[in-house]
């Protein structure tokens, strides 16, 4: 845990809990505490990378491989002109 809390921070991540700690801050100043839910949800994603500020889905498992092969492979294919009369 202490890990994930001291590594791999990215401009994202930091955007997470600064503007997560600010909508706590602003509703709390105007007492709409629903907010504060709100606020706790997307500064826990950029204090602890889950979701979204991670970069990628948390362990992995969202990752696409980019050398993966495709069925849909790219064949030589052969036209024929057709001319109108």
């Amino acid at each position: 845990m202490k890990e994930r809390l001291l590594t791999n921070w990215t401009l994202a991540r930091v955007l997470y809990l600064v503007m997560g700690i600010m909508i706590i801050v602003q509703t709390i100043m105007s007492r709409q505490w629903i907010g504060v839910a709100f606020g706790g949800y997307f500064a826990s994603m950029g204090l602890f990378a889950f979701g979204c500020a991670s970069g990628n889905c948390f362990g992995g498992k969202c990752a696409t491989d980019s050398t993966a092969k495709s069925e849909n492979s790219i064949q030589n294919i052969e036209f024929e002109e057709v001319k109108s009369k």
